[in-house]
This record gives C-alpha cells, sequence and structure tokens, in this order.
C-alpha cells in the first residue's frame, strides 16, 4: 500500500472510532499519525516494525497498525467498525463542515443513514434544533452536500432547471437565432438526469461539442442546419424505446417548420416532450387519446404544508398571506403529529392551539381559507398516531410513514394498507418514502395500494418536493384507470417551497395525469363540500 492509502485507511479508523464513541486519546493518536503521513514525504515502502515505530510521531501502537495494513491489506480494527457502520455513514464523514460526532449525532438523535437522507433534513429544518447546530451550520452542510452530491454525475432536474434554460438563452444570443432547445432528458423533465442536451441551428452543421462549467454538469452542443432544427429536435428529445416505437411510421420528407407538422405528417396526435418515455404514449396518439395534460394554472390550492408549529421556517399566518398571494384559494396546513418527535410534531393541546388560530385566521383572510389538516406518522402496526376524539377534529389528515423504513414488500404494503382503510385517513403521503438519488423507498404493492385507495376513497398524493416527486409518475396512469384522484402536494416547510408545485406539475404530466384526476385542481366551494361530506 501507498503512504497516502495508508493515511487514509488510518483517518477513517479515527473517524469512525470518533463515531462510535470510543477512546479519545486512542483517537487522536491515530488522526495526528494520519495527518503526518498525508502532509509529509515518508516512504513506508519496506520498512520493518522497528523501522515503522522509529519514525517521528508514530511510536508502538500506530506502527503495528501500519505494518498489517503493508501485510494483508487489512485493518482489522477498521474492519470491524465498518461492519457495523450503514455504507451510507461512511459517506457523511465526508461533507466538510461536519465531523464524525456530529455525524454520529444526526444518525443517532434522527436516524439518519445517507448524505440525501440528510440534504432532505436541511429542507426540513431538522437540524436547526439539535445542539451544536443552527441554522448557520445546517446552510453550510446543505451547500457541501448538494457539492458532494454534483460530483457523482446524476443530478435533481431541479438542481439544474435554471441553469439550463440560462445556458439556452446566452446560446440563443451568441448564435443570433431562436432555434436553440433543450432536448434529451431535460426536456422531457425527468426526474433524475446526467446532462444537458441542447439543439442549436447553426451554418455549423455536424458538431458536438462538450461544454464543461462550474456546476459539473456535462453539457453537449448539438448543432444542425436552420432546416434541420425541428426534425432534429424530434429525433432526440424522445427515448430510444420511444424513437424505435414511432420509427414505424412514415413521415413526410419536408422542412418542417414545427414538431406539431411532423407529428401530423405521420397521422399521429402531437405527443408532449414530456411523455416520450417509451411506455404507451405513441399507441395513444394514433387513437388520439392522449388527454390534455395538467397544467400549474389548474391547479386552486395547496395542501400538505408545514409551520412553525411543527418543522417549517414561517408562521402559520405567513404561510397563508403567502399562498393567498400567490393566487391561491386554500391553503392545507399539515404539520407533524405527536409521534414526529424530531419535527416538534403536534401534542393533541397544540392541535387545538393550532385550529383556534387557523379559525382566527380564517375570519382575517376570507374568502381565502386554511383547512385543518395533520400529516399524521403511520406507525409500525399501520395506525394513525392519535385517538379518534383528536382525529376528527381535522378537515383532511394526510397519512405518511416517517420511521422503521427497513421493510420488506410485505410489511410495508401491509402497513400501508391498515392506514388507507382508516376511515380518517385523506390522502396517502409520499407512498415509498424515497429521496430520488439516495434512497429508493421501502418496496410496495403498488397495484395493491392503489386499489386499496380506490376502494376507500382515499387520495395519493404526488410529493412535489423534487428530492421525493413520489408517487412515481409510472404510476399515475394505473390510478386514474381506478378511478383514485392525485393530490400535487408540496410538502412545503418554507413559503418558497410551495413553488415546488411546478416540479410536481412536471411530474404530473409525464404521468398523464388530467385537471379532472387532480384533488387540488377543485376550487374552494368544491373541497369544502368534499371534506364535509367525508367527515360525515
Amino acid at each position: 500500500m501507498t503512504t497516502e492509502e495508508i493515511a487514509g485507511a488510518l483517518k477513517l479508523t479515527a473517524q469512525l472510532m470518533e463515531l462510535h464513541e470510543e477512546n479519545p486519546f486512542k483517537i487522536k493518536s491515530i488522526a495526528n499519525a494520519a495527518f503526518k503521513l498525508d502532509k509529509t514525504d515518508i516512504d513506508l515502502e519496506g520498512k520493518s516494525l522497528k523501522e515503522l515505530e522509529a519514525i517521528e510521531g508514530i511510536g508502538k501502537s500506530i506502527a503495528a497498525k501500519i505494518n498489517e495494513l503493508q501485510t494483508t491489506h487489512n485493518l482489522k480494527e477498521l474492519s470491524d467498525m465498518l461492519e457495523k457502520t450503514p455504507l451510507g455513514i461512511i459517506e457523511m464523514l465526508r461533507i466538510k463542515g461536519i465531523g464524525p460526532k456530529k455525524v454520529g449525532q444526526l444518525w443517532r438523535e434522527l436516524e439518519i443513514e445517507s448524505t440525501g437522507e440528510l440534504l432532505y433534513a436541511c429542507n426540513e429544518n431538522r437540524l436547526v434544533t439539535l445542539k451544536g447546530f443552527g441554522a448557520k451550520t445546517q446552510e453550510t452542510v446543505k451547500k457541501q452536500i448538494e457539492f458532494f452530491q454534483s460530483n457523482i454525475g446524476k443530478f435533481h432536474y431541479a438542481s439544474v432547471e435554471h441553469f439550463a434554460d440560462d445556458l439556452v438563452q446566452e446560446l440563443k444570443k451568441q448564435y443570433n437565432t431562436e432555434l436553440v432547445s433543450l432536448t434529451g432528458a431535460m426536456r422531457r423533465k425527468s426526474e433524475v438526469i446526467d446532462g444537458i442536451d441542447i439543439i442549436v441551428a447553426s451554418e455549423d452543421a455536424g458538431v458536438k461539442t462538450e461544454v464543461e462549467n462550474v456546476r459539473n454538469v456535462k453539457v453537449k452542443l448539438i448543432f444542425c442546419k436552420p432546416d434541420e432544427f425541428y426534425s432534429k429536435l424530434f429525433e432526440t428529445t424522445g427515448t430510444p424505446e420511444h424513437q424505435t416505437k414511432i420509427s414505424n411510421f412514415k413521415f413526410q420528407n419536408s422542412n418542417f417548420t414545427s414538431e406539431k407538422e411532423i407529428f401530423q405528417s405521420a397521422g399521429l396526435q402531437f405527443i408532449e416532450p414530456e411523455l416520450r418515455e417509451g411506455f404507451n404514449e405513441v399507441d395513444l396518439a394514433r387513437a388520439n387519446k392522449i388527454p390534455e395534460l395538467i397544467r400549474l394554472e389548474d391547479l386552486k390550492g395547496i395542501l400538505h404544508n408545514h409551520s412553525t408549529y411543527s418543522d417549517g421556517l414561517n408562521t402559520l399566518k405567513d404561510m397563508a398571506v403567502y399562498c393567498k398571494d400567490l393566487g391561491y384559494e386554500y391553503l392545507g396546513i399539515c404539520d407533524h403529529s405527536q409521534s414526529a418527535f424530531y419535527a416538534n410534531g403536534l401534542k393533541p393541546d397544540r392541535v387545538f392551539e393550532q385550529h383556534a388560530e387557523i379559525d382566527k385566521l380564517n375570519k382575517e383572510l376570507a374568502p381565502f381559507k386554511i383547512f385543518k389538516g395533520i400529516e399524521s406518522d403511520i406507525l409500525n402496526d399501520g395506525s394513525l398516531d392519535y385517538t379518534e376524539d383528536v382525529l376528527k377534529t381535522f378537515d383532511f389528515i394526510v397519512a405518511s410513514v416517517h420511521s422503521n423504513l427497513k421493510m420488506s414488500e410485505e410489511k410495508a404494503t401491509a402497513r400501508l394498507l391498515k392506514a388507507i382503510e382508516n376511515p380518517y385517513t385523506t390522502i396517502l403521503g409520499h407512498p415509498t418514502g424515497r429521496l430520488l438519488l439516495s434512497r429508493p423507498g421501502y418496496p410496495i404493492d403498488h397495484k395493491k395500494i392503489i386499489d386499496a385507495c380506490a376502494a376507500n376513497n382515499v387520495i395519493v398524493e404526488l410529493n412535489a418536493h423534487p428530492y421525493r416527486l413520489d408517487i412515481d409518475w409510472r404510476w399515475i396512469q394505473y390510478c386514474i384507470e381506478k378511478g383514485v384522484k392525485i393530490s400535487i402536494n408540496p410538502d412545503a416547510h418554507e413559503k418558497s417551497g410551495y413553488h415546488d408545485m411546478h416540479y410536481g406539475v412536471c411530474a404530473a404530466r409525464k404521468g398523464m395525469l388530467t385537471k379532472e384526476m387532480c384533488f387540488n385542481a377543485m376550487g374552494l366551494s368544491e373541497m369544502e363540500s368534499y371534506f364535509k361530506k367525508a367527515k360525515s
């Protein structure tokens, strides 16, 4: 092993020892040795145990560890600790701004086991209440994680959307043409992308250029002649599966002035870019059965939001006023329920305190209305975590799983089914608990869950937070088939979180959601009637 590799192994050993709260003197000794080896040019190759012991700052104990690494390419002490440490925790140790003690605190107190979960916790303001943390540390951690994730080649669509749009505008100016467009996964608004592809109409045709940029996201420029622009856009937007299916149709040979002309020439209904994934969109287009897709302006209210009553950054009034200012007719406040101790969940007395404030604000803000909701934890046995006398005081309930996420499909499905069958459950929140790029979510039998929602008149949430987008858009068509409506909810923990509705709509359109099948496309009076009927 090289000196650099040995220093790295010793550093990780010291970090894990600190994480597991072992002897601080021993930790300091190993950490100092790792630092010394990392910063010097000491050649350890071929040195005997005695020669290692003679190196300043090494000593007998560290020399024995180095010798073990050199002879076995392993360190038993390190291996033992790696076995009892989740891989995600080891990844978290690489984040600047939080040392092993803080990582251990996050692991033990918030049950965070990956950088993705930690980033989501930052967005929900979970860190600000922890001893030794605070708003500044939380923001630093968030930035460091985003930087870390930007180096692994995959990105949340939301994290690069504005950069990509700005780049398109720059290229329009640079090449003095309006014929510039995103294509590929970015144009399809895929939830996760590994690069940005842009088509530019220029006489310098046939050139493909890789563009390096400060965001570390790969950008590919595809040049074509102006009269080929729409054909090239058509060819590069869809997935290979989509392109294979659509290649069976004959297109007229002409210079198209829009993509709509291309589809018309083959006798096909226009397929929106978001839909070109290679599922059933081509068959539906041939039969002229693609519905009119949901738009952001179709949404009349924002359900599932948090305030300072639990773990939100803004007061209930601030959340309501901003929602009203954005032009929405109603707000559903859904602070965390009592078992969510990590998020300052509401005990019954605080539930009633919030309800009193809502009554007061509804008089002030009329005709705008705040609905009394709660995000009730689905407990391990599938029950909700309030007694019936508390549950019946809410206008609606979003039931979500937040704990004990490591479940088999059988266990997870059974747990959700019981919650869905609870007569007080209105909406099933983020059904799989996934966090894109960091946590796949617990496995569930989607058909059983959706069928149960249909049987129990439960709405399915499409959590619009760009790190969730859960339920996966690929299951929306099945929901629609079964008559199950989708509620596009931002899960906002601050006012700016309302704008995540945009990403929810992007995902909903990919699933062919219509205004008619979107729960919160209902106006205020219709929503009031729905909740009143459900409660009765």
